[in-house]
């Protein structure tokens, strides 16, 4: 089984997987595979903030079958700028994940 690992440390909210995963798949106003959440700013200290942005697939996400039965990355994997959303075998991915704060694993059934 594959699935998603993103790591959200490090995504700075530039909406590319959205925009690449709606027009890959031809998906209507207000649909989307993949979605980013933007959670903050919020002042955790003074002087200290948190801005946070996480993409999460949506129930429409397949992991781009098409594409990746091509051989092809997921086109949200193979677009994202910050390189921060990695496709491939859900083990392995834990693998990586492992010990890591703030990463989170998707799989789709």
């Amino acid at each position: 089984m594959n699935g998603l690992l993103i790591d959200y440390e490090y995504c700075y909210g530039c909406h590319v997987c959205e925009m690449s995963c709606k027009t890959e798949h031809g998906f209507k106003k207000g649909q989307w595979g993949i979605e980013l959440h933007t959670m903050g700013p919020r002042e955790i200290a003074p002087d200290v903030w948190e801005y946070t942005h996480v993409p999460i697939p949506t129930a429409l996400c397949d992991l781009c079958a098409e594409r990746t039965a091509e051989g092809k990355l997921p086109t949200c994997v193979h677009h994202c700028n910050a390189k921060v959303i990695e496709y491939g075998p859900v083990d392995e991915l834990a693998e990586r994940a492992a010990g890591k704060a703030k990463m989170v694993l998707f799989t789709i059934e």
